[in-house]
């Protein structure tokens, strides 16, 4: 008889650079208070509801088929919500959506990364960023941020000139600091990317952008003169979908078109793209929402810094503040009284989710149960 294989970990051929790594997530604890992922506290209404098992219905009778795999008319009804929703008008061939920003992401990285190309952020930036770079055989390099957050609009552009990457990653506002970006200093990047020899894609990440305060632009005004710029979103977080996995970009259709070349076949299925249509069709609803999520934020804000707290200017969905000196000690006192925080960040600094009035109470309470103040 012949032995089985040995199949244990060691004798797989795993690619070095992924040997005794662990997958990423958050921590998924049953808790009162979930607080830690960036979600969107309040689950769609009933007429949401109902809305979207039609639309799953009716998708439902033709799942013999093939979805269509351009999705057409996803993608015309992503353009006409970005066009009230920030007044910039794209047409549906300049739209492209997938399972997530993550898979966004991984497209963009697909279709410009890759072995002897690089790609560059800002630290502290979203922990994925990395992850995809990884993925898809692409080098990694970070630039820095000011103490602030912010980022130096001469100092980005030096970066860029300096590391000559193939992709650029700027996220507005900045996950885990809540940091929005001014246009003048996405500007200044792509200007720099414009004199890397070969090319350069910059990819403003704006999952958090429907958070963003009064006055404060989107990088979707700059698309129509740049077209090495893609803009993405999400639909997790702002239409409180994040069960769904719907990501979506807006970038000139060239850059779009590369994007279809690395997408795996029927990658949105013909469900994925009913549920989003059907949730697009209450997007005034939902942007209420959006609305008192936004003051509860800033309220948070100011009652963190009232009770002797450092916290970040944030135009997201969620608040990092500290600074602590054993942050681990205080996420733990928060878990113990049901409140479930991210650390994540400069060291000394968590991140809050800002929750329904009922949810930041209760952090609110725990917090100064923890830290006495």
């Amino acid at each position: 008889m012949t032995a089985a294989p040995d199949l244990s970990p060691g004798t797989l051929p795993l690619r070095p650079e992924l040997v005794g790594l662990e997958p990423y997530g958050a921590p998924q604890l049953d808790v009162p208070v979930p607080l830690n992922v960036n979600e969107n506290p309040y689950p769609p209404s009933e007429e949401v509801v109902a809305d979207v098992a039609a639309a799953v219905a009716g998708a439902t009778r033709g799942l013999n088929r093939y979805p269509d795999r351009d999705f057409a008319d996803l993608r015309a009804d992503l353009a006409a919500y970005l066009e009230v929703e920030s007044g910039v008008h794209r047409e549906p061939e300049q739209m492209w959506a997938a399972n997530g920003s993550n898979e966004i992401m991984l497209h963009l990285l697909q279709a410009f990364g890759g072995p002897g190309r690089t790609a560059l952020s800002f630290a502290p930036t979203y922990s994925m960023y990395p992850e995809y770079a990884r993925d898809t055989s692409t080098a990694w390099v970070m630039g820095r941020r000011a103490e602030d957050f912010t980022l130096d609009p001469e100092s980005a552009r030096a970066t860029v000139a300096e590391h000559r990457p193939s992709v650029v990653l700027l996220a507005s506002p900045n996950n885990p600091t809540g940091t929005a970006l001014p246009l003048d200093t996405v500007r200044a990047v792509l200007d720099a990317a414009s004199r890397v020899p070969g090319g350069c894609v910059v990819v403003v990440d704006e999952a958090y952008g429907e958070f963003r305060r009064a006055g404060t632009p989107s990088a979707l005004e700059l698309l129509a003169d740049h077209p090495h710029l893609a803009v993405t979103r999400t639909m997790s977080k702002a239409f409180g979908l994040a069960g769904a996995r719907v990501g979506y970009l807006s970038a000139s259709r060239e850059l779009v078109d590369a994007l279809r070349v690395v997408r795996l076949p029927y990658h949105l299925s013909a469900v994925t793209q009913a549920v989003a249509r059907a949730a697009l069709r209450h997007a005034p609803q939902l942007m209420a929402q959006v609305g008192s999520l936004r003051a509860e934020r800033d309220a948070l804000v100011a009652w963190l810094r009232d009770h002797g707290f450092v916290a970040a200017d944030s135009d997201a969905n969620f608040v990092l503040f500290g600074t602590f000196d054993d942050r681990h000690a205080v996420w733990q006192g928060l878990l113990d009284r049901g409140v479930l925080v991210r650390v994540t960040g400069p060291e000394g600094w968590l991140r809050v989710s800002v929750g329904t009035p009922a949810e930041t109470s209760a952090f609110k309470d725990a917090l100064v149960e923890v830290t006495g103040r």
